[in-house]
């Protein structure tokens, strides 16, 4: 079969003939595969950036973590790989499978699971999203933060306040549900006095950050309280893409109601897990499916495999490799 291969950690795949993989027990199958979402989560597992990376087998390791795929029957379902998804065949874990609804094409149904995993995860199970609540979702305008935005208005957000750097991309927000765009690309002071502005007058229920560093210091010093009883904040750390560390005061932590928490890998339970592949993909499939949750994808071929690890993607779109 045809395949994208790692040999070693920080190379390029490249597009060679490659072993068919084989089901070792009983919870696994062999698969067609139909479409492979490339995400910064695979780009930074083969470089070796990200914590849960392991350097490829010998002979070679077929790089893609999930995707959509046929089952030996013909349905199509979207599967998380055991073996390694960009190749014409993979085996993956029969209890990790969700159907995909006849309406929705492949491109999209491969883009969606990751970002609906960066955004509902944390809204849902460590946010603890309550219908009403002030939601701010730090860094919005990549493929992940533009799923976060629909999801919490689904969810039942009342009101929704993005940041981003991307000017155009922070404006095509408001047409999928946010209320309020808040340039990062500002002086510090008036990043500051417009958050402080913002939770004076709507108090800031839940922040899902996908930055961290320097943007997340200056949130976090704005929710610093008075010693008064004050709003309870939920932050939910789902990304470091501007830096893995941040100075935190003491005295915000112990001025205000905060939690603070983190959405990843290991972060989860086993029950949340199982209820991502039992009920919030099924859902935002069927969003998705009626037109309820868009997203906009750059599909290509996966004989250029080698060719696309660099490609240059538009702000807030997915890589989707079709197969």
């Amino acid at each position: 079969m045809k395949a994208a291969v790692m040999y070693q950690k920080g190379d390029l795949p490249q597009y060679v003939d490659f072993p068919e993989p084989t089901p070792q027990n009983e919870n696994e199958i062999l698969v067609t595969v139909k479409a492979v979402a490339i995400k910064h989560l695979d780009k930074s597992k083969a470089s070796g950036r990200h914590y849960s990376s392991t350097a490829p087998r010998e002979g070679g390791k077929v790089v893609g973590g999930d995707g959509v795929c046929l089952l030996p029957d013909g349905t199509r379902v979207f599967g998380m790989g055991v073996s390694g998804m960009l190749a014409e065949k993979a085996t993956i874990e029969k209890d990790r499978i969700v159907n995909i609804p006849d309406e929705l094409d492949d491109a999209t149904a491969a883009a969606l699971p990751n970002a609906v995993i960066g955004a509902a995860m944390g809204l849902k199970f460590k946010a603890d999203i309550q219908p009403g609540d002030v939601v701010l979702i730090n860094g919005a305008t990549g493929f992940t933060g533009r799923v976060a935005v629909q999801i919490a208005k689904h969810y039942g957000a009342k009101r929704i306040i993005v940041t981003g750097r991307n000017q155009s991309s922070l404006d095509d927000l408001l047409s999928l549900g946010a209320d309020e765009i808040v340039s990062i690309m500002q002086e510090d002071e008036s990043f500051i006095a417009k958050i402080k502005s913002i939770h004076q007058e709507t108090p800031i229920d839940v922040i899902i950050d996908y930055l961290w560093g320097n943007t997340a210091e200056m949130i976090l010093s704005c929710l610093k309280g008075d010693g008064s009883f004050g709003n309870r904040t939920r932050f939910v750390s789902v990304g470091s893409v501007t830096g893995d560390l941040l100075q935190l005061s003491a005295a915000t932590l112990r001025s205000v109601n905060i939690q603070l928490t983190g959405s990843g890998l290991g972060a989860w339970s086993k029950d949340q897990v199982r209820s991502l592949f039992k009920d919030i993909l099924p859902e935002m499939f069927q969003l998705a499916a009626a037109g309820k949750l868009k997203v906009e994808t750059l599909k290509v071929k996966l004989k250029d495999s080698a060719d696309l690890w660099d490609l240059e993607v538009p702000d807030g779109q997915r890589l989707v490799v079709t197969i």
